[in-house]
């Protein structure tokens, strides 16, 4: 969503690069650039001033650090302002003492998302250690009872919806009767989802305000579309004067929009952003951080939040299991454990996500990012998963009759079976070179490399140095294969499988960009 917001930013912050210090004509033509980009986001006016002139104020203070350079002092400025706006720090909710139960009420315009969000945040409670309930009050829109229903279940949370909708129905009679349910069904938090119109109308904020008296909420969250720009802004002033809100609620975050309502609706209202859903997943919704969304936008990734989902999604004993198969250096590190991990590193949300929280991902990254075709590791899956176990273990035992087997099986071609087998190998001999540094692999020395990957240092080092010619006919001759090659180095294909009597050179079938090595 920032993504406009942030390309600016960096050019900006380039231009600064070189500079042993900072002119105040470079702070005016810095901040110039900032507010342009600024309003390039559709972020609101008044905050756009508010920002730019506490940025420009600071950065030609005294407070600037001596060991910074130029850019890093603006960053760092403009960094601690974007927080601010943000709201500062992150809200939690405040619930309610016991027996409870918590009461979370959702308001907002029709196509906000609010039924959608009532399950993610029931799921995100589930998670937490709470028994949620969610309610069905919004007795206008069409068939909304019945999504409430769908996307409870998705959820794992139960729904209480005493009444069809679709127009039938006292929707404060509704909310009234969930608190009695809830006690009855032991559940310590209920989330009320409420009506909403095309537009803002005292019919609406009047049933609101009758909802809120009846139930007398702990939390009042205004769910608002993240995409709708400034709207968005005189959206939730109104319910505030209307209706009372606590905080704020941002859906359809992972949207193309330019952001500015993010940017904008803390400072205005002067209330915070407590939970933000950026994605169509239950699981895409958490509480939100101001200091990892200014972390984002100005480039530096999210890692906190990468670490929490990596938490989440994958299993800490199998995790650890394959790491240190991977570093022992001993090869037993294969393609299903490969397959695992990015079995697990999916289920945390699609790669361009995932790779969009690392540090740096800008610039180059970026354009990588953009052209990230998740089809191409679905094409990964299948052609592991078109390999036998013994295959996946060792694949030294991988010859040309095999790979063809395996591409037809995956429905692709030779040349991506082989792309695959060869990145597989020179990633794992790079971190099984790593070990030592980390306290594995047998101490300081460097691990050896498996027979299966010796074979290919081999290839390499008999066709930099000529020695691959000795002891070797050519192809059908019917003599032996040696079992060393020139200069001591051990013949690949002596130990490419079970040991075979009178093995002939003329049996072993070489993939085509390994064969011209040989040829004579």
């Amino acid at each position: 969503m920032f993504d406009t917001l942030q390309d600016r930013l960096a050019a900006t912050f380039k231009s600064l690069r070189g500079k042993g210090r900072l002119t105040d004509a470079d702070i005016d033509a810095t901040t110039r650039e900032i507010r342009i980009a600024l309003l390039e986001a559709d972020v609101a006016l008044p905050v756009v001033k508010e920002f730019v002139s506490h940025v420009r104020d600071r950065a030609k203070g005294a407070e600037l650090s001596k060991v910074l350079n130029p850019t890093q002092q603006i960053v760092k400025i403009v960094n601690e302002e974007l927080i601010a706006i943000l709201g500062g720090q992150e809200r939690q909710i405040r619930f309610a003492p016991a027996p409870g139960p918590t009461v979370i009420m959702l308001a907002g315009l029709q196509g906000a998302g609010k039924t959608t969000l009532a399950g993610k945040l029931g799921h995100w409670l589930s998670e937490q250690g709470r028994s949620p309930m969610l309610v069905a009050a919004d007795l206008q829109r069409p068939n909304a009872v019945e999504q409430l229903r769908i996307v409870g279940e998705r959820a794992g949370v139960p729904v209480h919806a005493p009444q069809p909708g679709n127009g039938v129905g006292d929707p404060v009679e509704v909310a009234r009767g969930s608190l009695e349910e809830a006690r009855r069904g032991l559940h310590d938090v209920v989330v009320v989802d409420t009506a909403g119109r095309l537009g803002v109308d005292e019919e609406m904020m009047a049933q609101a305000r009758d909802i809120k008296a009846a139930i007398a909420p702990d939390e009042t969250l205004f769910v608002v579309d993240a995409m709708i720009g400034q709207d968005a802004v005189n959206t939730a002033r109104a319910f505030e004067e209307g209706v009372g809100i606590d905080a704020v609620a941002l859906s359809k975050l992972d949207g193309d929009a330019r952001g500015g309502a993010a940017l904008s609706i803390a400072r205005v209202l002067g209330k915070p952003i407590m939970f933000a859903s950026n994605g169509e997943q239950l699981t895409d919704f958490d509480l939100f951080h101001p200091d990892r969304m200014a972390s984002r936008i100005l480039g530096m990734g999210d890692m906190l939040t990468l670490i929490e989902q990596a938490e989440k999604a994958f299993d800490e004993e199998q995790a650890r299991a394959s790491a240190e198969k991977l570093l022992a250096g001993n090869g037993e590190f294969g393609l299903q454990d490969f397959l695992d991990q990015l079995k697990q590193l999916r289920t945390m949300g699609p790669l361009t996500k995932i790779f969009g929280m690392l540090p740096g991902a800008g610039g180059q990254m970026k354009e990588a990012l953009d052209n990230l075709d998740e089809r191409e590791v679905d094409h990964l899956e299948a052609i592991i998963l078109s390999m036998t176990p013994a295959e996946r273990a060792d694949v030294g035992i991988l010859n040309g009759s095999r790979r063809a087997r395996i591409a037809r099986g995956a429905g692709v071609t030779v040349h991506d079976v082989n792309s695959l087998v060869n990145r597989f190998v020179d990633a794992r001999r790079m971190m099984q070179s790593m070990g030592p540094m980390m306290g594995m692999g047998g101490g300081a020395r460097r691990p050896r490399p498996p027979k299966t990957e010796r074979s290919s240092l081999a290839m390499d080092r008999s066709a930099k140095k000529g020695r691959g010619k000795k002891g070797r006919k050519k192809k059908g001759t019917g003599q032996q294969v040696p079992a060393q090659l020139a200069g001591g180095v051990q013949n690949p294909f002596a130990q490419a499988g079970p040991a075979r009597p009178g093995a002939q050179a003329g049996d072993f079938e070489l993939p085509g960009e390994l064969r011209g090595m040989f040829d004579e």
